[in-house]
């Protein structure tokens, strides 16, 4: 995998009593945690914990109290984002290239995508195996074909710190096997992630630190390793979640 962008390191990332109440109902009750830079740290729970809650407060898409910091090593760097879902009218004419030329550059994308970008889409396709899909309409991917495109677009341009909300859902083995060599790669170069995810096998190899969560709180964090014990786990999707 080819990468167009020169890695920069990521932040700590830093929660303190973080809550969220919306509708009158109390999504994250005082979040409490620590994400050290250049670590890949999973979040775990059952439907509804409160896990894709808190990745949209530390993107600043929900008011919240609390404290949310962001210790950058040096200069601040770009924030990639790879959401769950994506909603859109399937027939737009619109083509994989055409989507990542309008969040890549601030030229109309009728226009065409610009050389001094080529080579960073260029590397973002590659990374995500859809090179030969660039003219395709986004109407016609698959389930699969489209959860890489959303990869893709996280990657241009390079984050130092990525946020994925279930990132392998749609995925066939293949795809599986690609995200996850791309995210140990982005982690080798340092990059911080921040990932929701359900399938406990895959955050086992996947992550450093996990943290599981049950109605907006914490039930347990640390070292995957150390915390991802069965006693851990029934705890965490034990009962039924109101956030």
């Amino acid at each position: 995998m080819r990468m167009a962008a020169e890695a920069q390191r990521g932040p700590a990332i830093r929660f303190e009593n973080v809550a969220l109440e919306l509708g009158g109902n109390r999504l994250l009750n005082g979040v409490t945690l620590r994400i050290a830079p250049g670590t890949l740290h999973c979040l775990v729970g059952p439907n509804g914990a409160g896990k894709t809650s808190l990745l949209h407060c530390l993107l600043g898409q929900v008011p919240h109290s609390g404290r949310i910091a962001l210790d950058w090593p040096g200069v601040p760097g770009v924030i990639g984002y790879v959401p769950q879902t994506f909603d859109f009218d399937r027939t737009l004419p619109i083509t994989v290239e055409d989507f990542l030329t309008l969040i890549t550059q601030s030229a109309p994308a009728f226009i065409g995508l610009r050389a001094a970008h080529r080579a960073a889409v260029d590397a973002a396709l590659e990374a995500v195996g859809l090179s030969d899909k660039r003219r395709r309409a986004l109407g016609k991917l698959s389930g699969g074909e489209l959860k890489r495109l959303l990869l893709a677009q996280a990657l241009t341009p390079r984050p130092a710190l990525l946020v994925l909300d279930e990132p392998m859902n749609h995925l066939d083995g293949p795809g599986v096997t690609l995200a996850t060599d791309l995210l140990h790669r982005l982690r080798a170069e340092g990059t911080t992630m921040i990932c929701c995810h359900h399938d406990l096998a895959q955050v086992r190899t996947l992550a450093d630190a996990v943290t599981g969560l049950n109605s907006g709180a914490i039930i347990f964090s640390g070292a995957t390793a150390e915390v991802l014990t069965t006693d851990n786990i029934l705890q965490a999707f034990a009962g039924t979640s109101t956030a």
